[in-house]
């Protein structure tokens, strides 16, 4: 049997869903189509913005987006609607 290597994230999902921690949702339908409205609001971009950045705060977020394989673009306009919706949350470093 071949052995995964997960990272902490995967792990903490692993051990939450072997503790009986989740639960199936009623109508699952209706939930995939609200997501799904969600996602589809949040990805239309109807506005410009122009921002002036520091050379270092720039090369970190192209890296980071890097890392999780999408464009600085999106990751600047995901971690802005995160924070105007309230849904930002601070993680501690390990």
């Amino acid at each position: 049997m071949k052995q995964i290597n997960l990272d902490r994230e995967e792990q903490d999902l692993l051990a939450s869903f072997e503790a009986g921690e989740w639960q199936s949702v009623a109508n699952v339908a209706a939930e995939i189509e609200r997501y799904g409205l969600q996602a589809k609001a949040t990805l239309k971009k109807d506005r410009r913005v122009n921002i002036r950045l520091s050379a270092k705060d720039l090369e970190a977020l192209q890296r980071r987006a890097a890392e999780e394989g999408i464009p600085y673009q999106t990751l600047m306009a995901s971690v802005l609607h995160k924070y105007v919706s309230g849904r930002l949350v601070e993680r501690p470093t390990n």
